[in-house]
């Protein structure tokens, strides 16, 4: 929290601002440092023991809901969402709940006007996407390989997929070179959008929405503000890097140039993508709706549809149109994609590219086992057969995930939301979107 701490004091002094919520941001560091110093010395006091798979993962789990928690502090502090008629209760969980959207980078907001927001609380929104992305590749580098279940495994010690080569030797040493793509990335994202004429406050934060997959912007219409083709260029492009696997960008840095073609995940993922926003681009620019049609350009249905695709595909979840004017084909193309998510080991959510091709391969293989009784069908990924503990856990996971979601749509359902909004609003959190459809579209909040 120190960052956000130097960003209010910048503005306190040379940007000449009074409201700068310095002091909410000084106490809750200082709150969060004396509760860690005494979680440390006390840990420190007891005698050490090997910690097992599930206490990890018990551990990590538990992690980012006390993360959320102490995130929470600053909204809390600095009475961001103060408003006649609300407790200090409903504050709180707004306050949480905007904190634990921002480290999951799920995206969804209940703050019903940002701008007027000071640049600190913008700065800390956007921060907590940019940590908890990376965050994210990391325990599932570090943690996930050893717990085998839930179709986990998938994510191997630093080569996502089931693969069995690896980045380096030691997993520290590869959460490190990930850790240094994704600052690379950033880096460039952020000089790239100065040069389209953001300013480096704003370009910062944006790329954490960005490379996090998180979609925290700092202006009320997000990306949309801009109106700039180049922008739009330049957010899609990261967009669909934040994506991909991280282990094919470092292979690529190495000079490993065929490395993203030779990934069966990767070809998936772009031709799922390609199609997604042919077919988007075709609806919008040739279907009416309520007796217009929504692009008369090929051009800008194209324009359009190429980021909306990208957002919701990787999860990231910045808006350039409101999608819920298109027609119904391109809205339930959206919906889909919601599902799928981006590749694995990368900072998009949803239930990831590789387990939907995995799916489909033995649907296929079912399929021709039909036909051909005796015939032995291993399914392959990048040249290698897959494990049939593998494909197990890949099934268990996607009926867990379709199981989870039928139930909360159900229970948003009964707590009076329509069926669209309440199946839009549980995937949107589920798949870490954040906009959906219905009363938290692209142009709605969380916060009813």
């Amino acid at each position: 929290m120190l960052l956000p701490v130097a960003v209010a004091l910048y503005y306190q002094i040379w940007g000449g601002q009074t409201e700068t919520d310095l002091g909410a941001f000084v106490f809750s560091a200082v709150l969060t440092l004396v509760v860690g110093l005494i979680l440390r010395f006390s840990v420190r006091r007891q005698q050490q023991q090997e910690l097992g798979i599930r206490e990890s993962f018990a551990i990590v789990a538990l992690g980012w809901v006390i993360v959320a928690l102490f995130g929470a502090f600053p909204y809390l502090i600095a009475d961001v969402f103060e408003a006649e008629g609300r407790t200090q209760w409903i504050e709180f969980s707004f306050s949480y709940f905007e904190s634990m959207s921002g480290f999951s980078t799920t995206g969804a907001t209940v703050l019903t006007e940002i701008e007027h927001l000071s640049h600190a609380v913008l700065f800390w929104r956007s921060f907590s996407h940019w940590l908890g992305g990376m965050g994210i590749v990391v325990f599932a580098v570090a943690i996930l390989p050893m717990l085998g279940v839930g179709g986990m495994q998938l994510f191997r010690a630093e080569a996502p997929g089931p693969q069995t080569e690896r980045l380096t030797p030691r997993i520290t040493q590869t959460a490190k070179l990930l850790w240094g793509v994704y600052v690379l990335l950033s880096v460039i994202e952020t000089a790239l959008l100065m040069f389209g004429g953001m300013s480096f406050f704003d370009a910062l934060c944006h790329t954490f929405g960005t490379m996090a997959t998180g979609g925290f912007s700092t202006k009320n219409l997000s990306i949309a503000h801009y109106n700039s083709v180049y922008v739009d260029m330049v957010v899609c492009c990261f967009m669909f890097l934040a994506g991909t696997n991280f282990a094919l960008h470092y292979r690529m840095l190495r000079g490993d140039f065929k490395a993203y073609f030779q990934d069966t995940e990767f070809r998936f993922y772009s031709l799922v993508i390609g199609v997604s926003i042919v077919l988007v681009a075709w609806n919008t620019s040739n279907f009416r709706v309520d007796g217009q049609i929504p692009y008369d350009s090929t051009w800008q249905s194209l324009r359009y549809a190429t980021f909306q695709v990208l957002a919701i595909i990787t999860t990231t979840g910045y808006g350039t149109a409101d999608f819920e004017k298109w027609p119904y084909l391109s809205q339930f193309i959206l919906l889909t994609l919601m599902f799928y998510g981006g590749c694995a080991g990368s900072t998009g959510g949803g239930m990831k590219q590789v387990r939907f091709l995995l799916l489909i391969k033995q649907s296929g293989a079912e399929i021709k086992r039909l036909l051909f009784p005796h015939a032995v069908l291993p399914i392959r990924m990048n040249d290698r057969i897959v494990p049939s503990e593998v494909m197990t856990n890949v099934l268990g996971f996607f009926f867990f995930f379709i199981g989870i979601f039928a139930i909360v749509t159900c229970v948003m359902a009964t707590l009076g939301m329509d069926l669209v909004s309440a199946a839009a609003c549980t995937i949107a959190t589920m798949g870490n979107i954040g906009p959906g459809l219905g009363s938290v579209g692209p142009t709605d909040n969380y916060a009813h």
